[in-house]
């Protein structure tokens, strides 16, 4: 009972101009009262900056959210403190371009946090994406970045 309650107040919306983009799935965004925050987008995991394919999926988001305002639906923090949350640009899920374009993979541990709907368009688009070797899907042998940080 008390989860019914307390979650409403913990989920919402903001929107904000993305300021900055740390890697393939982490940008800043500067939002309300002019507070930067650090989001971590939900649902997927893209290649590190220093392995095969990080720098363009960096690069990927960049283009795609790089100085544009955007809207970012949260419920939680992840464990480093960064929000975690859905982003959308103009209505398009950003984290769902990442994955079917193939610089990003979907993060099955987390697929919980995800609604039903995002549980079955993420890995249907990864499925797309590697059929379709896009982007970190040519490598014949692509390291999902879990794998590679326990290295």
């Amino acid at each position: 009972m008390c989860s019914l309650v307390i979650t409403p107040a913990l989920a919402g919306n903001f929107k904000g101009q993305v300021v900055k983009v740390l890697d393939g799935d982490t940008i800043e965004v500067l939002g309300p009262a002019k507070r930067t925050q650090r989001v971590r987008l939900q649902g997927i995991d893209a290649p590190e900056n220093s392995q095969p394919f990080g720098p363009q999926a960096r690069h990927r988001l960049l283009a795609l959210v790089g100085g544009k305002v955007v809207t970012v639906t949260t419920d939680k923090r992840d464990r480093h403190g960064r929000t975690l949350g859905k982003v959308s640009l103009a209505g398009q899920d950003v984290g769902l371009t990442l994955v079917r374009e193939g610089y990003a993979w979907w993060y099955r541990d987390y697929a919980a946090d995800q609604n039903l709907l995002d549980r079955v368009l993420y890995p249907l688009a990864e499925v797309q994406a590697r059929w379709g070797d896009q982007g970190l899907w040519r490598d014949p042998d692509p390291v999902p970045p879990w794998t590679f940080r326990r290295r």
